[in-house]
C-alpha cells in the first residue's frame, strides 16, 4: 500500500476542482494537477504571485483585494472571477479560501479551491438578458400593462401605464381609491374587479381614466388570472388600452344616423331604382340579360345547380363560361366549400397532372416538398376545369378515374386518397370532334357530358347589349369616380351592330376603356375601338386537333383518319372533313410528317416499306 501522504497527493490531484495552498502572508506554494492541466502552466510558473498571469486582467485587482481583505481579518472569503484556460480561453470560477488557525488563533496557511461555473454564469446572463428583454417587450406593449397578487395588489407596471396617467407607481397601485379613474366610473371597475377576485372570472370594462393633462380618455380594463397545477389564482394579468377616439365616434357615428338614413331614403333617384330593377328583374349572380336565349341557360342552371351532377359548359371564348360555373357552385349545397378553378390550356403538360392532384416530396426535379393539388384543395366543394379539350390524353385517364371513384393519387405517390368534388367542365372545342379524331378519350367525354349546358354568344343575344352597357357604366363608373349616366345613341347604334368575336368579355373591355377616357356625364364609342374580325359561324372555335400533342400521336391521327376514308383527303367523306380541318392544312401535315397517303386507297392498308 502507498504511504499515507501518497495517497492524500492522489486525491487532492484527482479532485474536480482546482486545490491550492497559501502561506500566511499570501503567497501559494501549491497546485494540485487539475490547475496545471487547466492552465497550462508549470509549478514555477505558478507558485508565490505568479498565479496572476492566468488571472482575468478586468477580475485581478478585485482577487488581489479580496485577498489582502482576508489577510487581514483572518477571515474565509469567497469570491467570482475568470482564470484563462491553457488555450487562451477564459471561464468563470468560484475561488473559495479557507483559513488555518494555530491554537492561538493566528492564520498559518491559507486552503483554497477553484471551482468551473461557467455554465452557471452563462444561465444567469441568459435570465438577466430573457428579463430585461421581456421588460423591454412590455414597456414597449402600446398599452398600459401591470400585473396583480392573488389578492389584487399591483406589482409590475409598465413604463406606458406610468407615462399614460402621470402617476407614480405608489399612486397606480392605489387606484380603488386614488384619484385617476373618474368619480362616475370607479364604483363600476372597483365592483367588477371585486367580482373577479370571488368567481375568477374575467374583467372586462370600459371606464374613464385622468391624464397627466387632467383630461378623462375612455380606456378598456381587461385582465386574466394565472392558476397553479391546483387551480388556484396566483397572479392577474391586466392591459388597459385607449379607445377614447372610438367612443367618441361611436357617440356621433350615433348622432349621424337618422341623418345618414334620411339620406339614402332621398338618393332613390331613378338611377337606384334602374340598379335595382337590373339586379332583380335582368341579374342573376352577375349574369345580365333577359333574352330568351339567355333566361334558358339561366333556367338550365338553375335546374341544375342544387344537384351534385357534373355539368359541361360550352360556349364561345369570352361568354362567361366561368361566370355560370361559380353561379351553379354558389346555388348549389357545396356553396360553403371552396371553389377551385384551373385552366388546363394554360398549364405546361409536363406540370398538369401535379396541378390536378398534387405531388409528393421528390416525384420529380424541383418537387421540393409535398404539394397539394386542385383536387384536395376543392374536397367538399367546386373544381372548375376550364378549356377542358386541352387536357393531355394520359391526364385524361387519371380524371376519368376521379369522376368515376372520387380517388387519385399525388404524383410519385401510392396511396389512394379519396375527395368529394363536384367537376364542372368548360370548353370552347368541339369535343365530339376531338373523340372521333383520337384524342380525347369517349369515356370520359361521356363522363363530363352529364349535362351539357351551351352559353349562347353574343350576337345571338343582341337584346341584352343595352342592360349589359349599362352595368358594366355603372361598375366602372364607380371605380372610377366618376358621374356617367346615359350612353349616346350613335354609340349604342354602334354597339348593337357589331358582331362581337371576342362576346361579353370584348363589350366589357370597350366599356372600360369608354369610362377611362369619358369627361362627360354621357358615355361614347369610338368607332375605331371596334375590331373588324369575320362573323364566327359556329358556335365554337375551329377545333384543332394537333393542338398540344406529339409528331407521333398526328400521325397516328391522319393515319387513322386516311384508312377510314380510303385515302381520300377532300370531300365531306375525305379525311380533312373526318379531322375538321382545311384540306390544305391535311395536306401539309401529311407531307411534313412523310406519309403516304396511296397506302390507304380502296380501303386496304398496306404496310409501310422500310
Amino acid at each position: 500500500m502507498k504511504p499515507f501522504e501518497d495517497q492524500l497527493q492522489t486525491i487532492i490531484d484527482t479532485l474536480p476542482v482546482m486545490a491550492w495552498s497559501a502561506r500566511a502572508d499570501g503567497s501559494i506554494d501549491f497546485f494540485n494537477e487539475q490547475w496545471h492541466k487547466y492552465t497550462g502552466l508549470t509549478p514555477g510558473q505558478s507558485l508565490n504571485w505568479g498565479w496572476k498571469v492566468a488571472k482575468h486582467p478586468e477580475d485581478l485587482p478585485r482577487i488581489q483585494e479580496a485577498l489582502e481583505k482576508a489577510a487581514a481579518t483572518r477571515q474565509p472569503f469567497e469570491i467570482e472571477g475568470r482564470i484563462r484556460r491553457h488555450d487562451g480561453v477564459f471561464r468563470w470560477f468560484l475561488i473559495r479560501c479557507n483559513p488555518q488557525r494555530d491554537q492561538s488563533g493566528a492564520v498559518v496557511r491559507w486552503y483554497g479551491t477553484d471551482t468551473d461555473i461557467e455554465e452557471r454564469k452563462r444561465a444567469e446572463d441568459a435570465v438577466r438578458a430573457n428579463e430585461q428583454n421581456l421588460r423591454l417587450i412590455i414597456d414597449s406593449i402600446p398599452g398600459s400593462v401591470c400585473t396583480a397578487n392573488a389578492a389584487g395588489e399591483l406589482e409590475v407596471i409598465n413604463h406606458q401605464a406610468l407615462q399614460y396617467t402621470g402617476a407614480t407607481p405608489e399612486e397606480i397601485k392605489n387606484w380603488q381609491t386614488g384619484g385617476t379613474l373618474h368619480p362616475e366610473d370607479r364604483p363600476r371597475v372597483v365592483e367588477a374587479w371585486n367580482r373577479a377576485m370571488k368567481t375568477g372570472e374575467l374583467v372586462d370594462v370600459e371606464a374613464r381614466n385622468r391624464g397627466p393633462d387632467g383630461a378623462y380618455r375612455w380606456i378598456h380594463m381587461r385582465n386574466r388570472p394565472q392558476r397553479d397545477a391546483d387551480g388556484r389564482i396566483i397572479r392577474w394579468y391586466n392591459l388597459m388600452t385607449d379607445i377614447d377616439k372610438r367612443k367618441r365616434s361611436e357617440s356621433e357615428l350615433a348622432r349621424a344616423f337618422e341623418e345618414i338614413k334620411c339620406l339614402k331614403d332621398r338618393l332613390q333617384d331613378e338611377n337606384i331604382a334602374l340598379r335595382e330593377q337590373i339586379d332583380q328583374r335582368f341579374m342573376f349572380e352577375e349574369i345580365v340579360g333577359e333574352t330568351p336565349a339567355l333566361k334558358s341557360v339561366v333556367s338550365a342552371v338553375s335546374c341544375v345547380a342544387p344537384t351534385d351532377s357534373t355539368v359541361l359548359l360550352l360556349g364561345e371564348t369570352g361568354t362567361g363560361k366561368e361566370l355560370f360555373a361559380r353561379a351553379i357552385h354558389k346555388h348549389s349545397r357545396r356553396s360553403q366549400g371552396a371553389f377551385v378553378t384551373i385552366n388546363c390550356a394554360a398549364i405546361p403538360q409536363a406540370l398538369i397532372a401535379s396541378e390536378l392532384f398534387g405531388h409528393e416530396k421528390g416525384a420529380f426535379t424541383g418537387a421540393e416538398q409535398r404539394r397539394l393539388g386542385r383536387f384536395e384543395l376543392a374536397d367538399g366543394g367546386t373544381l372548375f376545369l376550364d378549356e377542358i379539350g386541352e387536357l393531355p390524353f394520359d391526364t385524361q385517364i387519371a380524371l376519368l378515374r376521379v369522376l368515376q371513384e372520387q380517388e387519385f393519387e399525388r404524383v410519385g405517390g401510392a396511396r389512394p386518397i379519396k375527395v368529394d368534388v363536384r367537376v364542372i367542365a368548360a370548353t370552347n372545342r368541339d369535343l365530339a370532334t376531338a373523340v372521333t379524331a383520337g384524342i380525347f378519350r369517349s369515356d370520359l367525354f361521356y363522363r363530363l357530358n352529364v349535362f351539357p349546358v351551351e352559353i349562347p354568344p353574343l350576337r345571338q343575344r343582341r337584346g341584352d347589349i343595352p342592360l349589359l352597357v349599362e352595368y358594366f357604366i355603372d361598375r366602372y363608373a364607380c371605380k372610377a369616380g366618376k358621374k356617367i349616366s346615359d350612353i349616346d345613341k350613335k354609340s349604342m347604334d354602334l354597339l348593337r351592330n357589331y358582331s362581337w368575336p371576342g362576346n361579353i368579355r370584348e363589350l366589357q373591355n370597350i366599356i372600360e376603356r369608354a369610362v377611362i377616357v369619358c369627361q362627360s356625364p354621357i358615355l361614347s364609342i369610338d368607332k375605331s375601338w371596334l375590331s373588324k374580325p369575320p362573323v364566327a359561324s359556329g358556335l365554337r372555335e375551329q377545333f384543332d386537333p394537333f393542338k398540344r400533342i406529339s409528331l407521333q400521336e398526328q400521325k397516328a391521327i391522319i393515319e387513322a383518319a386516311l384508312r377510314e376514308s380510303a385515302g381520300r383527303v377532300y370531300g365531306p367523306s375525305g379525311a380533312a372533313a373526318r379531322l375538321g380541318i382545311p384540306r390544305s392544312t391535311l395536306e401539309s401535315k401529311i407531307r411534313s410528317l412523310k406519309i403516304n397517303k396511296h397506302r390507304f386507297k380502296a380501303g386496304v392498308f398496306l404496310p409501310e416499306r422500310g
